[in-house]
């Protein structure tokens, strides 16, 4: 069946200069990809295929769909949330040859347009931030999943949705789950996470971090970086968990661990990254002090029980951009950040391109491999080739100018020996 190509839906062709400054900056903290690019360019691996992408449309996204470009596939790129297309990014992709379907701030129904007009070209791979391409895919937009070879889901709250649908037997398509990636999780989620979270915190705020209490809700990967990074400016971090193991992980790396029952009447900034749904709910705004700051960066809107926090106030106000004030008593304030929206990319501009490098290569070099064996593949969801995650941290460390050591044959041979030791 020939697929259906719309034209690009974006803000302002005009901003193309703008972007391209911005692309080009965030290239040259992205070694990896130039390298994959100049190899894609030469072997032509995606000749004659398309590939979907629904990710945040920041410069580094930009320069993932041009290496795929440069590979010879033809890109068909949507956003993979409301408030995070940078509308001069998008321009420049459209101009470079890129089908671009996003406009920062478009209504729910645009977005999910925007998602079908990706799904219009019938892709043959689809990289996913979040799972929407997959779930139309295995819902109302089955009919475009024919021509799908495989996946790829590159974060946490995605590939929970996916599992769902491996283990009620329904993926149509084997699915790679680039987020278990060392390459990814290590870095992106935790030390990109943790400083434009903070980052985007302080552009709307301008509070001061250093003697505020934060309240990180979740402890996995996100949440350790978020922690790190508010306890380095200074911040008294508590932190909330129902899973054990990571609630005594975050006592032992020694912040306060409590119940968010008890946490909101002590926090002063609350930040939710769990991947679960009202996390913050009507109950712990009714405890919160005066002037309590309260923002999400876990994938979906859903973290933060928004609605309820609205029933709640006797009174709205908007006192600067993406900051929204509800006063529940006299003597109560809660101010909402981006409205409940990943506030890292609503309003920062999301991981820095140093990690963006790691997590993008992981994703071209996925989908090189999946254009060869994705066929043979089965319909769950698989961890990345381990030897494309040794493959990305050998070249980063090269990018970096870092040399490490060897293993000699005779050490090779103790590892792998069974009657080597004290004896």
């Amino acid at each position: 069946m020939t697929p259906t190509v719309h034209a690009s839906e974006i803000a302002d062709i005009n901003l193309a200069e703008h972007g391209e400054g911005l692309c080009d900056w965030s290239s040259q903290s992205m070694p990896i990809m130039a390298r994959l690019r100049d190899r894609f360019a030469e072997e032509l691996p995606f000749a004659g295929k398309r590939i979907a992408i629904a990710v945040h449309i920041t410069t580094e996204t930009a320069n993932l769909a041009f290496t795929l470009q440069a590979g010879g596939a033809e890109v068909f790129l949507c956003a993979s949330n409301v408030r995070t297309t940078n509308d001069a990014v998008a321009a420049h992709a459209v101009q470079r040859g890129i089908h671009v379907y996003g406009i920062q701030g478009e209504d729910r129904d645009t977005y999910a347009a925007h998602c079908n007009r990706v799904l219009d070209a019938r892709p043959h791979l689809v990289i996913d931030d979040g799972a929407d391409l997959t779930g139309l895919l295995h819902g109302p937009r089955a009919d475009a999943a024919s021509e799908v070879i495989a996946g790829l889901e590159e974060t946490t709250s995605g590939i929970q949705r996916i599992r769902s649908l491996e283990k009620g037997g329904l993926l149509k398509y084997p699915v790679v789950a680039v987020n278990e990636a060392r390459t990814k999780h290590l870095f992106d989620n935790r030390y990109g996470t943790g400083q434009s979270t903070i980052d985007a915190i302080l552009r709307l705020t301008n509070t001061l971090i250093a003697g505020s209490r934060v309240v990180v809700a979740g402890y996995g990967m996100c949440g350790k970086g978020v922690a790190a990074r508010a306890r380095g400016m200074g911040a008294d971090v508590l932190v909330t968990e129902v899973d054990n193991v990571r609630a005594l992980e975050a006592a032992m790396d020694g912040y306060r661990v409590m119940t968010m029952d008890r946490a909101a009447a002590l926090g002063d900034i609350f930040i939710t990254v769990t991947g679960n749904k009202n996390v913050l709910r009507a109950e712990h705004f009714a405890q919160m002090p005066d002037g309590a700051i309260v923002c999400n960066s876990g994938h979906f809107d859903v973290e933060i029980d928004v609605a309820a926090l609205r029933a709640a106030a006797l009174k709205h106000s908007r006192p600067r951009p993406g900051v929204d004030q509800y006063t529940l008593t006299r003597d109560q304030r809660i101010s909402l950040l981006s409205a409940g929206e990943v506030v890292n990319l609503a309003a920062a501009e999301g991981n820095p391109a140093t990690l963006m490098d790691m997590s993008f290569s992981n994703q071209v070099l996925g989908c090189e491999y999946l254009i060869k064996h994705g066929a043979e593949m089965e319909r769950r969801v698989h961890t990345l080739a381990g030897d494309i995650d040794e493959q990305v941290a050998h070249l980063k460390l090269q990018t970096m100018g870092i040399d490490i050591d060897t293993l000699s044959a005779e050490q090779n041979d103790y590892l792998n020996s069974w009657d080597q030791g004290s004896a």
